[in-house]
């Protein structure tokens, strides 16, 4: 790809903890080098970065430790909201200094920062009254139904392993710091932005803005920041190489690039479920319809051959 681009790069949770780790700090940190690396090659070839990036088993793990905390130590937990800030922080802190050390190697002396953001959603959103994003630990019912009368939570059973709490999943209308973030990358700043979706808020009646429990997906926050930045091109980068169709049967096939208006007959015929492909083509459809220029979806290692067009699945308007 030897224009340079204004690009958003969205890394799943699979970029940071794989499937099969544990996701401990030297397994996170080994894989987030080796993904820094790669985005330290296209800050060579001069291009603009946002990196974003999902917060899951992380933001999980940070809810569980609150609640340890309180049965053990009677530290008073936080509100999951704040738990996804936590998350922010410590994920950006582990790619932006991975980019930075593999910046230094190659002999660039370029700007790296993380961004803690807030992402507005509707108050009126009906998936707030609807919760459907399972989130933390397993619990046993008893557990469950303890948690639930004690702290409000909705609790689910989920595919026999247990009950998990869910949490509401609204849309991003609005990412508070876009106006930073895009001041950022026009300065040149490598920036990390909207972790996990960003911080859920809402805008009070006075005008305030006040944090809410709740789970953005990474991939619509993401559009919208694209959108606002006014960047060219969306990378999503997930667990596939390439978008598939009948995916997992025996004649499934691999799509090297697929016209928006396809994408979307085959989203509304339900080719890409919505807790997996789904609403990555949708955030992918939205950028589009927004002026964005194209869509790459594909695996960590591809990342580079993807933008050069030897590789991933290129989705364009």
């Amino acid at each position: 790809m030897s224009a340079k681009r204004r690009i958003v790069i969205a890394f799943g949770g699979n970029a940071i903890i794989p499937v099969g780790q544990e996701g401990t700090w030297e397994q996170q940190s080994a894989i987030t080098r080796q993904t820094m690396d790669l985005v330290a090659q296209l800050a060579v070839d001069g291009h603009q970065i946002v990196m974003t990036h999902g917060n899951g088993p992380v933001v999980g793990n940070i809810v569980l430790r609150c609640d340890a905390g309180m049965s053990v130590h009677g530290i008073p937990p936080m509100p999951m909201f704040v738990c996804g800030a936590d998350s922010q922080g410590g994920l950006g802190f582990m790619l932006q200094q991975a980019l930075q050390n593999a910046l230094r190697r190659r002999g660039i002396n370029q700007p790296v920062a993380s961004v803690v953001t807030q992402v507005r959603v509707d108050a009126d959103d009906p998936a707030m009254s609807r919760p459907t994003k399972p989130i933390g630990p397993f619990y046993t019912e008893a557990e469950a139904e303890r948690l639930r009368l004690e702290n409000g939570w909705a609790m689910v059973k989920d595919a026999g392993r247990g009950w998990r709490r869910v949490v509401a999943s609204p849309q991003p209308v609005e990412v508070i710091e876009w106006e930073a973030i895009r001041t950022l990358v026009a300065g040149g700043v490598l920036t990390i932005a909207v972790g996990g979706g960003g911080v859920p808020v809402i805008r009070r009646p006075d005008g305030d803005l006040e944090g809410v429990d709740a789970v953005i997906d990474k991939d619509r926050a993401s559009d919208l920041l694209g959108r606002l930045i006014e960047a060219d091109t969306l990378v999503i980068i997930t667990q596939v190489a390439k978008v598939c169709t009948r995916y997992g049967q025996p004649d499934q096939e691999e799509l090297d690039e697929l016209p928006a208006a396809r994408a979307a007959a085959m989203l509304k015929a339900g080719e890409f479920p919505a807790g997996s492909m789904g609403p990555k083509i949708e955030a992918a459809l939205s950028f589009l319809n927004g002026g964005g220029r194209e869509v790459i979806i594909t695996s960590p290692e591809m990342l580079l051959e993807a933008l050069e067009g030897r590789g991933g699945t290129r989705i364009v308007p």
